[in-house]
């Protein structure tokens, strides 16, 4: 089972809310191996976006565990959990969150930094992954400056430079018209087969 990258065992979520408690995830059991694509389907407010984000160990689960590349996530500090997300994982929101004072080479690079690599390093990294996702021209341009698809092709190839174990993607399209949205789709599956992420 070594290829499995991410996992979770009866994973559950229950918020408080006044007086009641809401369940929102109940018992999910879940495993993901290198190379496979997974997407998680559901209405608005089912889950999913909770889901992604206990998996990726930005929330913590009511009950459960999640494991990434064999680690439990609930049994790392907060540093650990940090330095195992910045190598192991990358995430794609459905609003791209890049830093709009930085431009599009910048806000790839920044993971890369994070994780001590040099500057002049980093920087080549980026171009070269924004060159794989269409955006060679487009490396200096901020994100105001870029189509709502070129912003999400920024946001993937952020989320590849490090070269993670898992990718998680919160509704990549969702923001998108449907030309954009699916250039967008085709090129993660290109992405994928290329990487096997």
């Amino acid at each position: 089972m070594s290829d499995v990258v991410l996992q979770c065992k009866a994973l559950g979520k229950v918020y408080q809310d006044g007086d009641s408690r809401v369940t929102v995830l109940d018992k999910v059991d879940f495993s993901l191996s290198r190379g496979e694509k997974v997407a998680i389907v559901g209405s608005s407010g089912s889950g999913k976006s909770t889901l992604l984000n206990l998996l990726g160990g930005l929330d913590n689960p009511s009950s459960g565990q999640v494991f990434m590349s064999g680690q439990d996530l609930a049994s790392l500090g907060e540093r650990s959990l940090c330095r195992l997300r910045n190598s192991q994982l990358g995430f794609v929101y459905q609003f791209h969150h890049l830093l709009p004072e930085f431009d599009a080479q910048e806000n790839v690079a920044m993971p890369l930094l994070i994780q001590g690599a040099g500057r002049a390093n980093a920087a080549r990294e980026a171009a070269q992954i924004l060159s794989r996702v269409g955006l060679a021209h487009r490396l200096q341009h901020r994100p105001g400056q870029l189509s709502g698809g070129e912003r999400q092709r920024v946001a993937i190839a952020r989320a590849l430079v490090t070269s993670p174990a898992v990718v998680l993607m919160d509704e990549p399209t969702g923001n998108l018209d449907p030309l954009a949205a699916e250039q967008v789709l085709a090129l993660i599956d290109e992405l994928r087969e290329e990487l096997a992420s």
